[in-house]
């Protein structure tokens, strides 16, 4: 049994008629008079009285018709839903990020996402850089928002762009005596108490600071550890220690501290979107989309790495420049 057959029967009970269901269809009577024999051949009964006065569904007809009609609804229904989840306008999107991301560019990025594609479900993790590659790797994510360009086993399989640089800054308490100064240098946070990411979750992060104050830094090595930079900059607020994170923490003040420049200044690993190529959903492929019209430097980035092939890995730098101006410090 096919779809046409239950058109057919429906034409025909709404006709009363073969010629004129015929007609309908743009077929000639014979062949609907044969499908609908079959049909009831098929189906074990009678579903249509032949009449002088025409032809009408019998009482198995008329209970093979509702089910006919609401098959078709389905049918109908099942193409609709079909295409809109092929343009990524339903689905399920899973995109883990790292907490900085929420202050900036995720607020703008999963708003309009949002709106443009309200159908789609968003999934969200907080979680560090390296477990959010991990969990690209195994499939458990979509797309991944971390620090610096992902690494480890499987790494090698993912496309990653820029959507954000950084620089170090240095956030306290508003009674430390560093507090009221524009910058604070080497040498005096590394007679400090610090307060830093973990190594294990932002490996990237921590090189550059065993760069920065030494690789035997015993400042860093006896450093309080924080996952997030909320974490720090309350932290820091208590007393603890001086805190060191991206520049992005100034979009989120706190009273009772105090940020201040690190000279030399010394830049981050940028903030990367990280995805599998290879097994990009319509839901990952309208995000990007979102993506491209929301920074348009990183959609210049995405279609160097996804569009026709070019001398992608001859350029020696193809991340994009700056896509956001870091606020002036206090």
């Amino acid at each position: 049994m096919e779809a046409r057959h239950l058109r057919y029967a429906l034409t025909l009970a709404e006709h009363e008629h073969f010629g004129r269901a015929a007609g309908a269809l743009g077929i000639a009577q014979p062949p609907l008079s044969k499908q609908i024999a079959d049909l009831e051949r098929e189906v074990g009964a009678r579903l249509f009285d032949r009449t002088r006065q025409g032809v009408f569904p019998t009482a198995a007809g008329a209970a093979f018709l509702c089910r006919a009609r609401r098959a078709l609804d389905e049918i109908a229904a099942a193409s609709v839903d079909a295409a809109r989840a092929a343009r990524g306008e339903t689905g399920r999107l899973r995109l883990g990020f790292i907490a900085s991301a929420l202050l900036e560019p995720l607020p703008d990025v999963l708003g309009r996402f949002g709106r443009e594609r309200p159908d789609v479900r968003l999934e969200l993790h907080e979680m560090a850089t390296s477990r959010g590659t991990a969990a690209l790797v195994t499939g458990e994510l979509d797309a991944a928002i971390g620090l610096g360009r992902p690494g480890g086993i499987g790494a090698e399989q993912l496309v990653s762009v820029p959507i954000g640089h950084d620089h170090l800054v240095a956030v306290m308490s508003s009674t430390h005596p560093y507090a009221g100064q524009s910058s604070v240098d080497v040498d005096q946070l590394r007679r400090q108490p610090l307060i830093v990411a973990p190594g294990e979750d932002e490996p990237a992060v921590v090189t550059g600071l065993r760069a920065l104050l030494g690789k035997d830094s015993k400042a860093l090595s006896g450093a309080t550890v924080a996952r997030d930079i909320h974490t720090i900059i309350g932290l820091a607020a208590c007393g603890v220690g001086v805190g060191l994170g991206p520049s992005r923490m100034l979009a989120a003040p706190r009273r009772g501290t105090w940020f201040c420049e690190v000279t030399p200044r010394t830049p981050l690993p940028n903030l990367v979107l990280s995805f599998n190529a290879r097994d990009r959903s319509p839901a990952l492929n309208a995000f990007l989309d979102v993506i491209r019209k929301n920074c348009p430097e990183v959609g210049a980035a995405l279609d160097h790495r996804l569009g026709p092939p070019g001398p992608k890995d001859s350029d020696p730098d193809p991340y994009p420049t700056s896509l956001r101006h870091t606020r002036a410090m206090p």
